[in-house]
């Protein structure tokens, strides 16, 4: 009997570690190549806000092995938005300005497709992303540009320094077609 009542108390005490662990593991996530914060954040039904607020980020940029906290004191759940970031109608003007404004392909030789701040252009090209100057514009900020629209400033790049942006289209005939023009650009809260 008092060894029935130690094997006993031994599989409870190994059942109740294991259910702890893995709801400790189920609490972190590791980032995997391709992901972004938007992908993480459906995948553990939570916001991107709560997930860059619980793991201290400043900005979207996220690398492959980094460890995520996806559960939080605060959790809400995330809300389904009707319209993505870059086709985003809403929001009050804060600067407006003119910059130099060239355009951008995810599909010239050697590039990856993949934006500074994480978002896959090759497999998402109805997106309006533009590449920036982060010292100018910081990367996340939702922007309208004359000519092109709303769009979501999440790319830099080497030749973009001061007041220039670069326009992502998706092909490379329509790039060459916007060429290079000076434009209005809206800062919006």
């Amino acid at each position: 009997m008092k060894k029935l009542l130690i094997i006993l108390s031994f599989a409870l005490a190994l059942f109740l570690s294991t259910s702890l662990e893995s709801s400790a593991a189920a609490s972190t996530y590791t980032v995997k190549s391709g992901d972004t914060l938007y992908k993480i954040s459906k995948m553990h039904k939570v916001s991107v806000s709560n997930l860059k607020s619980w793991n201290k980020l400043k900005s979207d940029v996220i690398k492959p092995k980094q460890k995520l906290k996806v559960t939080g004191s605060a959790a809400k759940p995330a809300k389904a938005k009707a319209k993505t970031p870059s086709r985003s109608t809403s929001g009050s003007v804060v600067k407006e300005f003119t910059v130099s404004a060239s355009a951008y392909t995810a599909s010239c030789k050697g590039c990856s497709g993949i934006t500074r701040t994480g978002i896959n252009l090759k497999k998402n090209p109805g997106l309006k992303v533009i590449a920036v100057d982060p010292r100018v514009i910081k990367l996340g900020t939702k922007v309208h540009v004359e000519g092109y629209g709303y769009a979501v400033a999440g790319d830099t790049g080497g030749a973009i320094k001061g007041n220039k942006i670069d326009v992502f289209i998706p092909t490379k005939s329509a790039a060459l077609k916007w060429g290079r023009k000076n434009v209005k650009i809206k800062i919006l809260k």
